[in-house]
């Protein structure tokens, strides 16, 4: 080399630093495939649960076999949630990610084929190994390759995708079930899983999996988690059905899940190689963010189920009609979580999860007076405000979890975040379950006591409905007993709304707490892009 050139080199301006705040086009379209599985993920549940009543009845499953066909996937997502962050250091984020789309392309489609109870539960469970895995990934990659100031929007998209699919969920699978019959479900759901595997196959790079890992890992710990959280969510789904504690199979189930999960939090703690990172939980705003998300998972499942319940029960809405009124929970959302992004960056994030849950109370608490005609139009209005307070809530809270979480943390982090969201509403659907069949057996008792036979008001509505079906042609004995039938079904729908109304009650006092707990986080505002990363945009 010349001594010219030498001068030359030296003498040339030095080459811009590379912006640490930009983020190219292939890793936004990378996120965006990412958070394609948590809209699958949640897609899977909602639009099986819309077909249940036909996947039933072509195995030939009873009402009771049938639930185990939602409880087997549900308990392997849940099981697979935490371990899914250590799963991915041992094999790599790329090839894990790949591995669990193939995974749930194939037993989704052995869902189609299924020939019986047993081999539909076999690859339900397989697919819920496999689509648990894209929730906690996908906030993992967002938290990977996006910078702090960018990573609302990735989780800003995380939200929308994730919330959109309880909203659609319904309505897409009354339509394909009565329309192309129970096996569009899960022929649909191959599409959007190979779109999900094609954009991450191009934009996520290689990584080394360390398999080393596999010979010193925590596998007590594993176990332990993987028993306990299984048995936990099977006793959670089954203890309604079952009475609870009368039935020696609940007993079994929750002194299982008590047993083993002091074994895993004694391993997490004392062990010499902990797989997940439970001491994240003395974070105060990880653990207080985490608190608030159980009665995120709460309000979300559990208006999602109670909703949909009432609608079909009172109603007598079909799911094509119930995922109609269920649509409106996410129109709002479109609008809201781009206004939400924005916000952040100038309001303290505390004010916007308070205002949020405050929505989110409002939403539930305008429908605690519902009479037997609230319908459609009263539960349209409630969704909508739902889906406003939606975003406020549910972006800047998944936020202030993670903030300060170091790369190395990521993992566990993402895992117990959406693990306690899950069981939250896991939590939430079985509380609701029995809080509505017991608030239902105490306004019964309560409307039996005013219609009585010793009343003149009964008295007259049973002569007139007695009356009534004899100008029908039926004869008077009867007429009667149909008078006496109408007046009891009368009767047990009237307590049901009641019931209801009160399991509205329940849910809107809970993110009135929440409300508080807001307060008691560290302030925090998202950081903006320096002026580098401005001029660059």
């Amino acid at each position: 080399m010349t001594a010219v050139t030498e001068a030359a080199e030296r003498d040339a301006p030095a080459p811009a630093a590379r912006d640490p705040e930009h983020v190219s086009a292939a890793t936004w379209f990378t996120v965006f495939g990412s958070v394609i599985g948590a809209f699958i993920a949640v897609l899977n549940i909602m639009i099986t649960n819309a077909s249940l009543k036909d996947i039933q009845g072509a195995l030939a499953a009873t009402l009771e076999e049938g639930s185990f066909i939602s409880t087997s996937y549900l308990t392997a997502e849940v099981v697979v949630i935490p371990l899914t962050g250590w799963f991915a250091m041992v094999f790599g984020l790329r090839r894990f990610m790949l591995s669990a789309s193939v995974m749930f392309i194939v037993a989704t489609l052995a869902c189609a084929l299924a020939w019986n109870l047993e081999a539909m539960l076999v690859f339900r469970a397989i697919a819920g190994l496999a689509g648990g895995t894209f929730i906690p990934l996908s906030f993992a990659v967002i938290l990977t390759l996006l910078p702090p100031s960018k990573q609302p929007i990735g989780i800003a998209m995380f939200s929308l995708t994730a919330t959109q699919a309880p909203a659609i969920g319904p309505a897409l699978g009354g339509y394909l079930t009565e329309n192309f019959g129970w096996q569009s479900i899960f022929y649909l759901q191959i599409i959007p899983t190979s779109i999900m595997f094609l954009i991450l196959s191009w934009g996520l790079a290689r990584s080394s999996s360390n398999l080393k890992l596999l010979r010193n890992g925590d596998w007590l710990g594993i176990a332990s988690l993987s028993i306990a959280l299984g048995a936990m969510i099977i006793t959670l789904e089954e203890g309604n059905r079952k009475d609870w504690f009368e039935s020696e199979f609940i007993q079994r189930g929750a002194m299982i899940a008590l047993v083993f999960f002091a074994i895993f939090f004694y391993r997490q703690l004392r062990g010499p190689n902990p797989f997940i990172n439970v001491r994240l939980l003395k974070r105060r705003n990880f653990a207080l963010a985490n608190a608030i998300g159980v009665i995120l998972g709460l309000g979300l499942y559990g208006s999602v189920f109670i909703t949909p319940l009432y609608l079909a029960q009172v109603q007598g809405y079909n799911a094509w009609q119930t995922g109609m009124t269920m649509m409106w929970f996410g129109f709002p959302q479109l609008i809201m979580v781009p206004l939400i992004v924005r916000l952040m960056k100038v309001v303290d994030l505390r004010h916007l999860v308070a205002i949020g849950s405050a929505i989110f109370a409002a939403s539930l608490l305008i429908n605690i007076d519902m009479s037997a005609d609230s319908a459609y139009d009263q539960l349209r209005l409630a969704n909508f405000i739902r889906g406003i307070g939606q975003p406020f809530l549910s972006v800047p809270l998944a936020v202030i979890a993670t903030v300060g979480i170091e790369p190395a943390q990521v993992g566990s982090a993402s895992g117990l975040y959406n693990l306690t969201r899950n069981l939250g509403g896991s939590i939430g659907i079985a509380f609701l379950a029995t809080f509505l069949t017991i608030r239902e057996h105490f306004h019964s008792n309560h409307i039996v006591e005013s219609v009585s036979l010793y009343s003149r008001a009964t008295l007259e509505r049973l002569d007139g409905l007695t009356g009534y079906f004899i100008s029908q042609g039926a004869d008077p004995a009867l007429a009667g007993e149909r008078a006496l039938r109408m007046i009891d079904a009368v009767a047990r729908r009237e307590s049901f709304v009641l019931a209801y109304n009160d399991c509205f009650y329940v849910m809107g006092m809970a993110f009135v707490v929440g409300v508080v707990l807001t307060y008691l986080l560290q302030s925090y505002r998202t950081p903006k892009a320096g002026p580098a990363a401005a001029a660059g945009e």
